[in-house]
């Protein structure tokens, strides 16, 4: 491999016009793909093989007209002070306001508050609910607008007005701290190559990549049913290994200038052998996405796929345009050490020998392993510690900012009506084989009644057919609570004595039971989709490293920092601790795909450091160093480029943070911190601690397996042999 890509490398830094073109020309034709496309919305969510969502599928068959999956909207009013919803002057405005709500073409119904019963007991609080035909996908921003207009006739009559439901959604905002991110990322980068010229390529190499994948994930957001979030994950990802991926080639290509090389062969040589360590580190991250599609939850395949894409993007880019750029550059890149006239007043690089940080701390830890293999093992336990008290659930307007229009509304309706309210259950009751329809109906409803945590039962809504009927059940407790869920596996654990007696079939659905039934989907899929990607990576990093205990020992490290930053995330989330620094403005339950995510996105970032740190070990390893001697030389070639990287790829996804959506600000803030984890204490303390105790163990492989691994040549152990071979003809030419 790295003879190929040596000569990918040589190719792109002569033909720099050509493969620079075709770059400018894929992102032009993504972008003109995205500006002609609709702008993506909220991507159809369903979760095959659940309970939740046969029942949806069912009421789409016997009750057709019903748009089961379509947009709600819930138009909360409130009374002035000292007065009453059941005022002659506040409900003239309500009613008007339900007139003009169904005026829209997309509107399938509207519910009077007052025929409807949906007036509070103390009068003050009423609601209108909104149903759409489409999606909020589908749904049009002429419905959205027409649904705020509305609301606004009713709060120029002086009454309180508040809207929830998931016809407002919209795409979400990162704010500016993620163009914060990217400048810090921009100061690392010039502080670690001391040029402005060099540390702008990974950044422009970088912006282009994620503008082809955003562009092509825009371009087939309606054709694939590919969300808003989609695509700011894919931005995420692919912003932080883009910029590392450049980042760990243009280093290499400093370092073999500072060896003496020409800029051509220093472009060969860094994409021979940065560059197999970058495709390798981009397997292990594509192997994790891509891994998502095992949970069988379409809208995580989705993500998951999209995000591989724009990774596998960062690979080709960083392989072909950055030696392009290379030769663009010229001297403007100057060799290892040596800084720009404009940073560095032009210095030279320091002698030889004169050892450096890396170095001095991969020192200090061969000589003492035992003692930072323990402080680091103890830290990120204690830091794991919270992940026991894990609970999960998924985010609904009770986790949106206090200023938004959905959290009033969900504060007016638990103020109004009870916590419950927010999250009521649909009963779908099949009683197409029952010989008394409505007898079944009757029994299911009247063994509800009976369950606990139970305040309201709604009579049966037969279909025209007669066959099916939906019963709405409102629980005590609000709709992420335990209560609500043991309510509904309690009215699920009816089925079997509802069928015996009746031979009808009992489904329960709606938003909340949708949530339950994707945090059990997850739950269960945890450890297959851990076992098959850390599986795959663990074979794949014996190919690279051909070894046993190495890819042992990047698995168990990874485990450790995913943990911690589980912890860190519940602390921050659910139990609150630095929730203001945070503008955390909900506590409560983890978002339910966020352990699932982690451990995709973690584990392939993990295994990028492990990769770009230990393929410097192992090379000197080969060439004849003893194993201390073998860590230390690691870490004075890459120690201060992880370094750079891990604390670019925090800022990165530190920026999300502030993102008004609650799963991408805890998806931001998790990366961020399992990245300081991992690439801090993981690979740059317990790595070099446990090789060091290891010694030639680590780099065991039996002698069949060995013969039975293909040779990638990641150490560029063939790009030597050819040099040398070249050597020797001049020599014979001369």
């Amino acid at each position: 491999m790295a003879t190929y890509l040596y000569k990918l490398g040589r190719f792109a830094f002569r033909r720099r016009h050509f493969v620079a073109l075709l770059w400018v020309a894929l992102l032009t034709l993504a972008g003109l793909g995205a500006a002609s496309a609709p702008p993506a919305g909220n991507s159809s969510f369903s979760i095959p093989g659940t309970e939740a969502q046969r029942a949806f599928d069912l009421l789409e068959q016997r009750f057709p007209g019903m748009s089961a999956d379509g947009a709600t909207a819930r138009v909360v009013f409130k009374a002035p002070e000292g007065q009453k919803m059941t005022d002659a002057g506040n409900k003239a405005a309500v009613e008007k306001t339900v007139k003009e709500l169904g005026s829209g073409s997309e509107v399938a119904s509207v519910a009077d508050p007052y025929t409807g019963k949906a007036v509070s007991r103390d009068g003050t609080i009423a609601y209108a609910s909104v149903k759409y035909k489409v999606s909020g996908m589908e749904l049009e921003d002429s419905s959205r607008d027409a649904l705020k207009e509305s609301a606004g006739h009713a709060r120029d009559a002086g009454l309180t007005v508040e809207i929830g439901g998931d016809a407002l959604t919209a795409a979400p905002e990162t704010g500016s701290s993620e163009v914060i991110g990217i400048g810090i990322a921009a100061v690392v980068l010039v502080i670690t190559f001391g040029s402005l010229i060099a540390a702008g390529l990974p950044l422009l190499t970088a912006i282009i990549g994620v503008g082809i994948g955003v562009s092509t994930i825009t371009a087939l957001a309606t054709p694939l049913d590919l969300g808003s979030t989609t695509s700011t994950l894919a931005t995420m990802i692919g912003l932080a290994v883009g910029i590392d991926y450049a980042l760990f080639i243009v280093s290499r290509y400093r370092a073999e200038l500072a060896e003496g090389r020409d800029r051509e062969e220093a472009a060969g040589r860094a994409v021979g052998t940065a560059g197999s360590a970058v495709v390798f580190a981009g397997l292990t991250v594509v192997i994790a996405l891509v891994g998502l599609s095992v949970v069988n939850i379409p809208m995580l395949t989705k993500m998951g796929v999209a995000a591989a894409g724009t990774v596998a993007i960062a690979v080709l880019i960083a392989l072909t345009m950055i030696p392009a750029l290379l030769g663009y550059a010229g001297r403007t890149v100057k060799p290892a050490g040596e800084k720009s006239k404009l940073l560095g007043g032009g210095r030279a690089a320091k002698k030889a020998g004169r050892p450096n940080m890396g170095t001095r701390w991969a020192s200090f830890v061969v000589r003492r392993p035992v003692t930072v293999l323990l402080l680091g093992v103890v830290g990120l336990g204690a830091a794991a510690v919270p992940a026991a008290s894990l609970e999960l659930g998924l985010p609904d307007d009770g986790s949106q900012p206090v200023s938004t229009t959905q959290r009033r509304a969900y504060d007016l309706l638990s103020d109004g009506f009870g916590p419950g309210f927010n999250g009521p259950l649909m009963v779908v009751v099949d009683a197409k084989g029952s010989a008394d329809k409505k007898a079944a109906f009757a029994e299911v409803g009247d063994e509800i009644k009976g369950l606990k945590d139970v305040v309201t039962v709604t009579p049966p809504t037969p279909n025209k057919a007669g066959d099916t009927a939906i019963i709405t059940v409102v629980p005590k407790s609000q709709p992420s609570s335990a209560p609500t869920e043991a309510l509904v596996h309690a009215i699920r654990g009816k089925s079997a004595s509802i069928a015996s007696a009746t031979d009808a079939k009992l489904l329960v659905t709606g938003a909340t039971a949708m949530n339950i039934d994707v945090s059990q989907k997850l739950n269960d899929a945890l450890l297959p989709y851990l076992a098959l990607v850390v599986g795959l990576a663990f074979l794949l990093l014996i190919v690279v490293f051909r070894s046993i205990l190495v890819p042992l020992k990047a698995a168990l490290g990874f485990l450790l920092s995913v943990l911690a930053a589980l912890g860190a995330v519940v602390a921050v989330f659910q139990w609150g601790w630095l929730s203001g620094l945070m503008n955390v403005e909900q506590t409560g339950p983890v978002m339910s795909m966020m352990p699932i995510f982690m451990v995709g996105v973690v584990f392939g970032l993990a295994m990028d450091y492990e990769v770009f740190l230990v393929t410097r070990m192992r090379e000197a390893y080969v060439h004849g160093e003893t194993p201390g001697q073998a860590v230390v030389t690691g870490f004075r070639y890459s120690a201060r480029v992880v370094t750079a990287a891990a604390v670019i790829m925090i800022a990165v996804f530190s920026g999300f943070i502030g993102s008004s959506e609650a799963m991408i600000k805890m998806i931001g803030f998790g990366l961020a911190i399992a990245v300081f984890f991992d690439a801090f204490i993981v690979r740059m303390a317990v790595v070099p601690a446990v090789l060091a105790l290891l010694g030639r163990r680590a780099w065991w492989l039996p002698a069949w397996l060995d013969r039975a691994l293909p040779n990638v040549d990641v150490e560029g152990e063939g790009l030597r042999t050819d040099s040398d071979a070249d050597e020797d003809r001049e020599l014979v030419r001369a």
